[in-house]
């Protein structure tokens, strides 16, 4: 008997875009949450047509949403609904009467504008759970402020915190605000909401702000503040790139080894692999730690990267070889973990794609479906909420769906 995920018959609407929602939306769908990703058909319309650049025309950019290789938008099914036009929303509002769970990232105040806001919502389905992620939330004086990643991290103070010595704060792609302070920490509201209706049977409002997610992020770095006083700068602390023994370092072929030998017996041991023991009792000697990068650094530039961690991961050594993406696939370790998976699509192409994070051993997840072209189950969603074919090509030739 196949097991069945933990979200199996929970009802999701997917009203999302950008990063963390579909982020969010993805880890759901592969717990067994059933998603219908609503989106809208043709061109944006309204204030993103007006500010689309000089011509005042913003083009729907298709493609890489309807990959088959994009995670982001597996196990769910799409469906083209203009939410502005009288039978779009009509076909919304149906839709969410039988919904557990809606996630959107609009910017506040538009959802309610469109009439389709928690309020409105709750009145015909108390047990619903909608959740809204932003940047900055859906109170105070940003609220209404546009953002992205790298405005959020810099404003929760993590930006601060992460960079080298007398260089400028280094930009981490986009994965502080938006995948973890935003999308994870959405799913996990999201979660916590569906366990409290379960005592409760009420539904409720998750306002998730990707500023706040990002400053939890940073709690012990804060936590560190509060007791102390004192700002951290980049490049000075154990974990920034100060401390030789909590570092990465170039190999003979150009690629790099990371040590994370914190704990002083893992030091202790790093340091006689490398036939340094001389530098055993300095380990927290801040003034010998420029000395020992650069000896740290000579003697690793004596052999290749995967010598390196062959050798070292032999020692009790916390070791670990910088992979580049490419290399993914063949580390032993994400294989065994079944972190890069091969998916076959409906016309018998293998694709690879990112595992499932979460290892549940009696109802875990899975991935059921690839990403969908936009509109693809239009007519099996409306079919399904007893909408004739004929309504379903007029309202298509209309521009209301796709």
């Amino acid at each position: 008997m196949a097991a069945v995920a933990p979200l199996t018959g929970i009802k999701l609407i997917d009203l999302t875009k950008l990063a963390p929602g579909p982020h969010c939306t993805m880890i759901l769908g592969d717990l067994g949450a059933d998603i219908i990703k609503v989106e809208e058909p043709g061109a944006p319309t309204g204030r993103r047509a007006e500010q689309g650049g000089a011509t005042g025309k913003v083009r729907r950019v298709e493609g890489f949403g309807s990959v088959p290789t994009n995670a982001l938008a597996r196990n769910k099914k799409s469906i083209g609904i203009n939410l502005k036009s009288p039978i779009g929303k009509e076909i919304y509002l149906r839709l969410a009467r039988d919904a557990d769970v809606i996630v959107e990232e609009f910017r506040p105040g538009v959802a309610k504008r469109l009439g389709i806001d928690y309020e409105t919502l709750k009145a015909g389905n108390p047990k619903l759970i909608y959740c809204a992620v932003t940047g900055f939330g859906q109170t105070g004086p940003y609220k209404d402020q546009v953002g992205h990643d790298l405005n959020y991290i810099a404003t929760s103070g993590a930006l601060s915190l992460i960079g080298r010595k007398d260089q400028p704060p280094t930009i981490p792609l986009n994965l502080l605000a938006d995948y973890a302070g935003g999308g994870l920490h959405a799913a996990i509201g999201v979660l916590a909401a569906l366990v409290a209706r379960n005592q409760t049977g009420r539904g409720q409002y998750v306002d998730i702000a990707m500023l706040d997610g990002t400053m939890l992020l940073i709690a012990q770095a804060l936590s560190t503040y509060f007791t102390n006083g004192k700002l951290s700068k980049r490049g000075f602390t154990s974990t920034d790139g100060a401390a030789p023994y909590y570092n990465l370092y170039a190999t003979k072929d150009d690629k790099y080894i990371t040590i994370g030998s914190v704990e002083p017996w893992f030091y202790a041991n790093l340091c006689r692999a490398l036939g340094c023991e001389q530098y055993i009792t300095d380990q927290h000697n801040h003034q010998k730690w420029t000395e020992m990068l650069e000896h740290f650094a000579r003697v690793f530039k004596t052999r290749t990267r995967d010598e390196w961690f062959e050798y070292l991961s032999k020692s009790d050594i916390c070791v670990g070889r910088m992979l580049t993406l490419d290399e993914l696939a063949d580390e032993p370790q994400i294989r065994a973990r079944n972190m890069i998976v091969e998916v076959e699509t409906p016309a018998g192409e293998k694709v690879k794609q990112v595992g499932i994070s979460v290892k549940l051993s009696e109802t875990p997840g899975s991935i059921r479906s690839l990403a969908p072209r936009l509109g693809q189950h239009t007519e099996e969603i409306l079919g399904g909420l007893g909408y004739g074919a004929a309504d379903i090509e007029r309202w298509r030739a209309e521009g209301a769906i796709k």
